[in-house]
């Protein structure tokens, strides 16, 4: 009786997992249909090439969040349009800026995201090697008066109590 009553628990749970892991599947994917076979390539290629703005570290076909699905079915409905994909970058990045891009060109006003985390590596080294080169402690040195006491104090033979 237990038997079957576990093998039943476990059968329900995996159960539960499989319909709740294939509903996060099929929310991710929007269900788009495409009038021409080379707008699906376009269209995906395009969602690869821009970050999603909520998550910022995910492509907008990686991201679940709601900007990032409302910018795919923007970027559908500008495909299916006729625009071309330079037109389509140029639109999203006059509307979000560069940071929209998941690779931003080299520009002045992008510098900072190129060469920040190269000097973010070189500050966290100035500040390693300037603290780790304190560390060292000079030895103290005794007065001769100190140093006659310490030899007195060791040749003194220490009675048990």
């Amino acid at each position: 009786m237990i038997d079957r009553y576990s093998t039943f628990v476990s059968r329900v749970s995996i159960s539960i997992v499989f319909v709740l892991a294939t509903g996060a599947a099929v929310l991710a994917n929007d269900d788009l249909n495409f009038s021409q076979a080379p707008y699906e390539s376009r269209y995906y290629r395009l969602i690869n090439e821009l970050r999603c703005l909520v998550c910022q570290n995910q492509t907008l076909a990686d991201s679940n969040a709601e900007l990032a699905r409302d910018l795919r079915l923007k970027t559908h409905q500008l495909i299916e349009s006729g625009e071309s994909d330079d037109s389509i970058i140029r639109f999203m990045v006059d509307r979000y800026g560069d940071f929209i891009l998941y690779r931003p060109p080299l520009r002045i006003r992008t510098m900072l995201l190129w060469i920040g985390p190269v000097l973010m590596l070189a500050l966290g080294l100035v500040i390693f090697v300037r603290t780790t080169g304190r560390r060292t402690h000079p030895e103290a040195s005794l007065s001769t008066d100190e140093q006659q006491r310490l030899k007195t104090l060791l040749n003194t033979p220490q009675k048990d109590k």
